[in-house]
């Protein structure tokens, strides 16, 4: 099992520098924890300090190695050849593997604020990621509905496949992540027994696509403590205040050896990779939390 991250990227901080700081420190702890990609997030329209993913992951590769790297796109809120150059661009600059995490989005608010109708985002989903991969595969694209494109191309191109993985729970988008992605990427707020439920109808539609997946992963919110009272210490007033919305037996905290646990009942139901996020507000104790997750990495990293 691979064990990545996908850095939380909106704070409310006073001064925006410090939440930029937070996430170049967290980028070096990920770096030395030794985790096996690192992906920032995509979301508009956002009132609190949202660090946008594109210039945001270009600072980070200062910080990270040679392993995958990558960031999400919600697909229907950007013009296809703008988020094939940037990614073009972005996988040009380090010698990872780029991972492409997309999604159709949601929420009426984001959509207005990009002035793109929230109908039809499923279209506009495939539509887009037919042309941005013939675009990233060095094509000249030529399109006229529901995206206007052409005769265009690109370049740079990068200089390995991209990897897709779409994200997806409900059953429509399930079946076209196993038709159209090369992984699936299942969300935060599963509970254990939904994310071993969502992961069979993932396999079953794959089956019936034929398609054989590169990446099963799944993402949890996590802190790792010195021992499990320190980590309910930090991690259980955040969950009990009612964490994102999430059932409480989504987030994942407790010593290492607990949560190596958890990870290794992951890797049992099927899925290959666990991409983390940190509960803790703190820096300090989100830090100390990267420094014991390079231990549960090495204990689940056989599995």
């Amino acid at each position: 099992m691979r064990v990545g991250v996908s850095l939380r990227t909106a704070y409310a901080v006073e001064d925006v520098r410090v939440g930029a700081r937070w996430l170049v420190e967290r980028a070096a702890a990920a770096r030395a924890a030794d985790l096996d990609c690192l992906l920032v997030g995509d979301h508009h329209g956002v009132p609190v300090p949202y660090y946008q993913n594109t210039p945001l992951l270009g600072r980070l590769l200062a910080e990270w190695g040679d392993k995958p790297f990558g960031a999400l796109f919600l697909l229907p809120l950007w013009p296809p050849v703008l988020l094939a150059e940037q990614v073009g661009t972005l996988a040009s600059l380090a010698p990872g593997r780029f991972i492409l995490p997309c999604a159709v989005g949601g929420g009426a608010e984001q959509f207005a604020s990009m002035g793109v109708e929230l109908a039809g985002r499923g279209a506009r989903f495939e539509a887009g990621l037919d042309i941005v991969r013939r675009l990233l595969a060095g094509e000249t694209v030529e399109v006229d509905g529901p995206y206007r494109v052409g005769p265009t191309r690109i370049a740079p191109v990068p200089p390995e496949p991209v990897e897709v993985w779409i994200g997806a729970t409900a059953a429509k988008p399930i079946d076209r992540a196993a038709r159209l992605g090369d992984g699936y990427l299942a969300d935060a707020n599963l509970t254990p027994s939904e994310a071993v439920e969502v992961l069979e109808r993932y396999r079953t539609a794959c089956a019936e696509h034929g398609r054989t997946p590169t990446a099963v992963a799944i993402r949890r919110d996590i802190h790792v403590g010195a021992d499990a009272e320190d980590a309910a210490r930090v991690a259980r007033p955040v969950v009990d205040a009612g964490y994102r919305g999430f059932d409480p037996s989504a987030c994942t905290y407790g010593s290492i050896e607990q949560v190596a646990e958890r990870f290794a009942g992951l890797a049992a139901a099927g899925y290959t990779d666990v991409i983390v996020r940190h509960l803790a507000e703190d820096q300090g104790e989100v830090l100390r939390s990267f420094e014991r997750l390079a231990e549960v990495r090495r204990l689940v990293a056989d599995l």
